[in-house]
């Protein structure tokens, strides 16, 4: 059976990941539209090429995963050439850049912005979370150890969606990327809380001359550094609180209350990227600065800025990510040629898509974009759950490989029109009746 995903949703709506364009940037359309033919959609979305890229990422990512139940053998003979996961996940991160900062700053208010990412955002992490506790405690999953950490503290570092940074394992691996965009969305929110946020390509540029910088000097910090000095759980404890105060006061009426809770909160989001995540700082940096280069990029796109501008900021981004990798690399776990041929790919995959932008894009791959989100948290469920069950191949099956696809792509379809799609709506009513005048 044939799956037309793009027919399959009567609405197109984006996602922010891990993770994702914003569906705030449309307007729902009243009725379905009727396509012509050949699949395509009749005139080009404005976004319709971010949507291809997520939907893009998100496959890929899906079979970095996927290889190590059932394309074992293919895994092993392409990691050390190109890094699949890095490839998928620093597209994601282009997308969020492009597209969050325009969000929040068509909104013009901090208050409804946070809204609108904690309902995109929430709805299906708690659906998906459930769902593999269910599957735990009825054997069909194994939960992750997490190295002796209260119930409590491993909730509460989950719930601020930043507990990759506070030294607490991820219930779902790919849980960690979703910390990255938690601290980008505080870093979006300062600079605009303070009128700093056309400054995107300085802000791109200083984090990835810091990230080389800290390769250069032979900065090494040990894993969750912060966590070991101070204690996993009063890390959490603090890092939650302050967290909380920070939103509550960005969103506030006052604009002293404003600035103070906006700058409380980028700072938080650069101390723990800096200090406490776990993979080295200068991928850390890395990671934002590759956020902040989407940014720019829309900057160019929108007006704001000149494309000799973001030509600039992503050479320099793209100099200093690559060299720190050659520096950085080839050890047990970081094989340098892999990710530097997965990030240049990376930025060549957002530049060929910012290039055809004005394309008509397949109504397929927009579908595929459209249902990112759950595809990129929806998997590693159906993973755990094809562990505990049929288990890992050593040898490769494509059959297994492709039926995985044949399964996850539908579910996604449902989880994206039945928790995504509503959660969404309830986000955009409550962002309108707590707007200020």
């Amino acid at each position: 059976m044939r799956l037309n995903i793009g027919e399959a949703l009567n609405v197109k709506m984006s996602m922010e990941a891990p993770h994702r364009a914003e569906p705030a940037l449309r307007q729902l359309p009243s009725a379905p539209t009727r396509l012509p033919a050949s699949g395509a959609s009749a005139r080009p979305s404005r976004l319709g090429w971010l949507d291809a890229l997520r939907g893009i990422a998100a496959l890929v990512v899906v079979f970095d995963h996927s290889s190590y139940a059932f394309m074992a053998e293919f895994r092993r003979e392409l990691m050390p050439e190109f890094n699949t996961s890095r490839y998928g996940i620093m597209v994601f991160f282009l997308v969020s850049g492009y597209i969050i900062p325009a969000s929040l700053e068509r909104r013009g208010c901090v208050r409804t912005f946070w809204v609108g990412r904690l309902f995109r955002i929430y709805p299906l992490w708690g659906a998906v979370v459930t769902a593999v506790l269910a599957a735990g405690l009825l054997g069909f999953a194994e939960i992750r150890d997490f190295g002796g950490q209260s119930v409590a503290t491993v909730a509460v570092a989950h719930v601020t969606s930043l507990q990759e940074l506070l030294g607490t394992p991820n219930l779902l691996l790919v849980l960690w990327t979703l910390s990255y965009e938690m601290a980008f969305y505080l870093l979006v929110v300062a600079l605009f809380s303070v009128r700093l946020h056309q400054r995107s390509a300085t802000v791109a540029i200083t984090l990835a001359a810091l990230a080389a910088g800290s390769v250069a000097v032979g900065t090494v910090l040990p894993v969750s550094a912060l966590s070991g000095a101070i204690g996993t759980g009063p890390l959490v404890a603090v890092a939650a609180i302050t967290m909380v105060v920070a939103i509550y006061c960005a969103s506030a009426r006052s604009p002293v209350r404003r600035v103070f809770g906006a700058m409380l909160g980028g700072a938080l989001a650069l101390a723990l990227v800096a200090f406490n995540g776990t993979v080295p700082m200068w991928e850390g940096l890395v990671i934002l600065a590759v956020m902040f280069l989407g940014t720019a990029v829309y900057r160019a796109e929108s007006g704001q800025s000149t494309w000799r501008y973001a030509a600039c900021t992503a050479a320099v981004v793209v100099a200093c990510a690559v060299g720190s990798a050659y520096r950085y690399g080839d050890g047990s776990h970081f094989t340098r040629r892999g990710w530097i041929l997965a990030f240049l790919l990376a930025v060549l995959t957002f530049g060929i898509g910012l290039v055809l932008r004005r394309r008509r894009i397949p109504r397929w791959l927009t579908g595929l974009g459209t249902i990112s989100y759950s595809v990129y948290l929806v998997h590693p469920v159906l993973l755990a759950v094809t562990d505990g069950t049929i288990g890992r191949w050593r040898q490769d099956n494509p059959m297994l490989e492709v039926a995985f696809y044949a399964v996850l792509l539908p579910l996604c379809v449902l989880t994206y029109r039945y928790i995504e799609a509503p959660g969404q709506a309830w986000g955009r009513k409550l962002a309108r009746r707590v707007q200020p005048p």
